[in-house]
């Protein structure tokens, strides 16, 4: 795939390697999603016993193996943006264990930033896309998302690159194997449904570029509107609406998208707002 990539940008066949590319894409999609929710469901957090457990992920990748964050005796990692945020989980169905999460801040109040807006507003290069120039309801930010050890890479090193990566596949299924690759898109999915049933207009979020860029193979096309900085890693701020994500989300991934879409709407149900 790396080999594809590198032809994609070539002048005269270019063309042609990012249809092959995104056709092998879309059909990937089409059969990651009849699996996906066999295996994976999408949770929301919506009471303490559930965004404790979205914290205990964060506090293992985020604190002891990212060092990002200072450890918590507690084994949490939270901050003052969780208060006005909604977190978002995929649960393995079979061992009910939780795959990864990521976090929707939603300030509801005039004083209450996003954490873009905080650490790096100064990385912001584009004069009309600013959370600054919208009222606090219309904009959010996705971050923190977080994959735990286990449902990215092996428990032993049977072979070279088991550190970097690579899914244990002692545990899992070859099926449930071919969904785990796809959990960073379906956390991303589960807060664009969530984004979406909220009527939230702007979305932002400030990640590294090569993940940008992965997510735009399939179809999640971030604008980047400033330039990369250093802020635990080279990251770039970058913005998204619902009508961008709709209009370039390939057509394996719009189903995908639907189908974590009705299991989010029937979780909110009971909610009286989100």
């Amino acid at each position: 795939m790396k080999k594809l990539r590198w032809l994609a940008e070539r002048p005269v066949i270019g063309p042609i390697v990012k249809r092959a590319m995104g056709y092998m894409v879309n059909r990937e999609a089409t059969n990651i999603t009849k699996h996906f929710s066999e295996f994976l469901t999408p949770t929301l957090a919506l009471d303490e016993a559930a965004r404790a457990e979205a914290f205990s992920i964060r506090h293992q990748v985020y604190c002891k193996e990212l060092k990002f964050e200072d450890e918590n005796p507690d084994g949490i990692e939270m901050d003052d943006f969780d208060a006005y945020s909604i977190l978002c989980m995929i649960k393995h169905i079979r061992t009910g264990n939780f795959a990864g999460t990521v976090r929707i801040v939603r300030p509801t109040e005039e004083s209450q930033l996003l954490p873009i807006e905080k650490y790096c507003s100064n990385a912001i290069g584009s004069d009309k896309i600013n959370p600054s120039n919208f009222a606090r309801s219309e904009i959010c930010e996705i971050s923190r998302l977080a994959v735990p050890a286990q449902f990215r890479r092996r428990q032993t090193d049977k072979f070279k690159g088991a550190e970097t990566g690579v899914i244990n596949e002692y545990t899992y299924s070859e099926k449930e194997l071919r969904c785990f690759p796809f959990i960073a898109i379906g956390l991303y999915l589960t807060a664009a449904s969530v984004v979406i049933q909220a009527g939230i207009k702007h979305t932002f979020v400030m990640m590294e570029p090569r993940l940008a860029r992965s997510m735009k193979f399939v179809g999640i096309e971030f604008d980047q509107i400033g330039p990369a900085v250093e802020y635990h890693g080279i990251r770039a701020p970058y913005y998204i609406n619902p009508e961008l994500l709709l209009r370039n989300l390939t057509p394996g991934f719009k189903h995908m998208l639907t189908s974590i879409t009705q299991s989010v709407d029937a979780q909110l149900k009971n909610v009286d707002s989100i």
